[in-house]
């Protein structure tokens, strides 16, 4: 795969496989099957920077839940709120710029020109021992 290739027409189906897979999966991934490839590379980043604040949060409240599972005292309040929060804030920016990519790329997207009347399509031929 060439990435620094000459871009090539994006179809409409391309295009929206590139908006399935950066609202719905991962944020940049499309924007990279698209050929964006500085955007996409930020927008994983920022979405792979989130992640990690996220599970910064996760593993530190666990670990303070499961250390107060014997004692009789009660919760004390966390202050990893601010891990969550920074996660949620850069997920949700990778996450709105891959939908302002995602956009562009369905707006460049062009239907296929239908082949001018009166010409024939070219003929595939198979030949034994040739794919």
């Amino acid at each position: 795969m060439k990435i620094f290739s000459a871009a090539k027409p994006l179809s409409p189906a391309k295009a929206r496989n590139c908006f399935l897979m950066n609202q719905f999966a991962t944020p940049g991934l499309g924007s990279l099957m698209g050929g964006r490839i500085i955007p996409g590379l930020g927008q994983l980043f920022l979405a792979l920077v989130g992640f990690a604040f996220i599970m910064v949060w996760f593993l530190r409240t666990m670990k303070e839940y499961y250390s107060l599972m014997g004692e009789d005292a009660p919760a004390m309040s966390s202050s990893y709120g601010r891990f969550f929060l920074a996660g949620a804030l850069f997920f949700a920016a990778s996450w709105l710029w891959s939908l302002l990519t995602s956009i562009s790329l369905m707006r460049q997207a062009k239907t296929p020109e239908p082949p001018p009347p009166g010409t024939t399509p070219p003929r595939i031929t198979n030949t034994p021992g040739k794919m």
